[in-house]
């Protein structure tokens, strides 16, 4: 919802999902896109093995609800669950392993 130009407001309790054409098997509800930034909720309500993501943007999220354990391309991995807050850079292979249900906050933003 836009309330006033340039203003977005939404709740992290939302009904108003729909399949996120980049990430196969998940939903996603924006709340804006706009001014080089690209913000909103994605979950999962079931996987179905392993899911590439590979960010062209830096990306910032905080996890809501559920868990992932991130394999970085290099070997690294993060395990984070309900409260991490992290960030990736852009172009980063990853491979996220997720523990349904699962939804994150999330924050795609130019340099």
């Amino acid at each position: 919802m836009e309330p006033h130009p340039g203003v977005f407001v939404s709740e992290a309790s939302t009904d108003d999902w729909e399949p996120d054409p980049e990430v196969p098997g998940s939903e996603m509800h924006e709340l804006v896109h706009a001014d080089g930034v690209w913000a909103g909720l994605t979950r999962f309500t079931s996987v179905d093995g392993p899911v590439p993501w590979t960010p062209e943007r830096r990306e910032v999220a905080l996890i809501l609800e559920g868990s992932v354990r991130i394999e970085i391309a290099d070997g690294d991995t993060l395990d984070l669950g309900v409260g991490d807050l992290f960030s990736l850079p852009p172009g980063v292979a990853t491979t996220w392993h997720v523990t349904t249900p699962f939804q994150e906050m999330w924050v795609l933003a130019s340099d």
